[in-house]
């Protein structure tokens, strides 16, 4: 079983607390790591993307000559892709990059991004995290103490105090529990999360 040490805000070693394997101690599996990531940046995308073809493009309905005897190549519409003006002959168009995964294989891949960051040492977990008022330099000043830069903050419960104190912080982001996800588990340097956090991602993904 896993051990991780416990700190407080002022980036003080307080205790340290015993992880569940089930959850931060599974074997790494990166080609579901992979597919999450790829799932998830696929769903996020727009697909809105739209060029004309040349049934599209106004005009072009008159042969601009005719067939033989001019000596030039035979043309059937100005709007065909070889014309200035013309439509695309492959044109992106509209679709849906999205597809899904099971559901074991995702939080098979959740597990083991939260997996890497422990035995990596980038998993920080706080005895508590409360902030008296919104202010960015505190929860700075927090980050600061536990010399950490860029950061995914987990939070067992909502906390708007913390959460607004975060938001104008361009290398860290806040989430609740319910809903972290492998991609920011590894865009950002290090998980930080409370006691009560760790209970709770324990109670919802193991």
């Amino acid at each position: 079983m896993a051990k991780v040490s416990v700190y407080n805000m002022e980036g003080s070693e307080v205790g340290s607390m015993d992880l569940n394997d089930a959850v931060f101690g599974v074997e790494i599996k990166e080609h579901l790591v992979h597919q999450a990531v790829v799932q998830q940046l696929a769903n996020n995308r727009q697909g809105t993307q739209k060029a004309k073809n040349r049934s599209e493009r106004r005009g072009g309905g008159r042969k601009p000559w005719r067939q033989k005897g001019t000596g030039r190549a035979r043309q059937g519409s100005i709007r065909s892709p070889q014309w200035r003006g013309g439509g695309v002959a492959f044109p992106p168009s509209p679709r849906d990059y999205s597809f899904k995964i099971n559901k074991k294989e995702k939080r098979a891949a959740l597990q083991s991004a939260l997996t890497s960051r422990v035995q990596d040492e980038k998993f920080v977990v706080l005895d508590e995290l409360k902030l008296e008022r919104i202010k960015t330099k505190d929860f700075i000043k927090v980050l600061d103490n536990l010399q950490v830069s860029k950061a995914l903050v987990v939070l067992a419960d909502k906390d708007f105090t913390v959460e607004k104190s975060a938001a104008n912080i361009p290398d860290v982001k806040t989430s609740l529990v319910s809903t972290i996800n492998v991609y920011d588990i590894l865009k950002y340097d290090t998980v930080i999360t409370t006691k009560a956090g760790v209970e709770k991602i324990e109670e919802v993904y193991a």
